[in-house]
């Protein structure tokens, strides 16, 4: 069995279709087919269910995955050995729910990457849970921990969410008369962690305005409407700002989480070091950002009064 199809076969598993593996393997689709034919034909069965959906694992290739992918993890702890304890370079995929993934990965990621410029650093933002056991990235930042696999999870931080809307809109007095307003937030049965199902906590019903992205969200409140925002997500909204923070507050946690074997690479576990300190850092700079400005702006309008 060639090494290099495995390597192909594991690119297109993970992502979903010839096409979109072809960039990051630098051949074109035709040549993946005949490639992945090729593997088929050596172990006499069908990896792929075939599509216009694209690509999905049979049965057979979900088992062949995992123990290729755990190949590549051993090659990957092999090549480390060569290098200097200070080295940093390499692939490295960070999966992470899209708060996370676009209001405080990006920094924590360059900071890295200037730091060590021989990384290449990717983020994973999916509306979803990442899967470690298939290698889709390599750690994973989650709210609520799993509670299940081979894996291995470090709380990162607390971090904290408030009710927000924007600030050229009457500003809701009680829970009462929030309710009456557009409600922003989370499909209700896309939720792939309880801990963001925030319905109950302010008594709501319904969802008027819903996506499965926190970006998408805030777009909407752009436009209208009241819903639960990541405070260190404000920063980047300057129209937006909290509301009823005495009567909602909430708070969570991230953790990161390994696939166990993982622990025994010095590289992986170097670079983790540096994403958990990362985020600790940046979560805290945008939510004290926040308090600042809520200060400066209690302080304005006590001087106008």
């Amino acid at each position: 069995m060639n090494w290099d199809d495995l390597r192909i076969f594991l690119a297109v598993a993970r992502a979903g279709s010839l096409t979109a593996a072809a960039p990051s393997l630098r051949l074109d689709p035709a040549t993946l087919s005949r490639r992945v034919s090729r593997l088929e034909d050596a172990l006499g069965a069908a990896l792929f269910s075939k599509g216009v959906q694209g690509y999905a694992l049979t049965e057979r290739g979900l088992r062949l995955m995992d123990h290729v992918a755990e190949a590549e993890a051993l090659l990957a702890r092999g090549a480390e050995a060569g290098q200097g304890e200070e080295e940093l370079s390499g692939q490295i995929r960070i999966g992470a729910p899209d708060g996370c993934a676009t209001f405080v990965l990006p920094q924590v990621c360059a900071a890295i990457q200037t730091a060590h410029p021989g990384l290449e650093l990717q983020v994973l933002a999916l509306p979803r849970v990442v899967n470690l056991s298939r290698r889709e990235a390599d750690m994973a930042v989650t709210v609520s921990p799993p509670e299940a696999g081979r894996v291995t999870v470090q709380k990162i931080t607390d971090y904290h969410l408030h009710l927000a809307q924007r600030r050229d809109r009457p500003e809701p007095a009680t829970l009462a008369e929030l309710r009456a307003l557009p409600l922003v937030g989370y499909i209700p049965d896309m939720i792939f962690d309880r801990d963001l199902d925030y319905l109950d906590t302010i008594g709501a019903a319904r969802v008027d305005l819903a996506s499965t992205s926190v970006t998408v969200q805030m777009m909407m409140l752009r436009q209208r409407g009241v819903g639960i925002v990541h405070d260190f997500a404000l920063p980047f909204a300057p129209e937006l700002h909290r509301v009823l923070t005495g009567a909602v507050s909430l708070r969570r946690a991230y953790h990161l989480v390994r696939h166990e074997s993982d622990l025994r690479s010095p590289r992986l576990s170097k670079v983790a070091a540096l994403v958990v300190q990362g985020i600790r850092a940046e979560v805290a700079r945008l939510e004290a950002e926040v308090r600042r400005a809520e200060a400066a702006a209690r302080h304005l309008g006590q001087q106008d009064a």
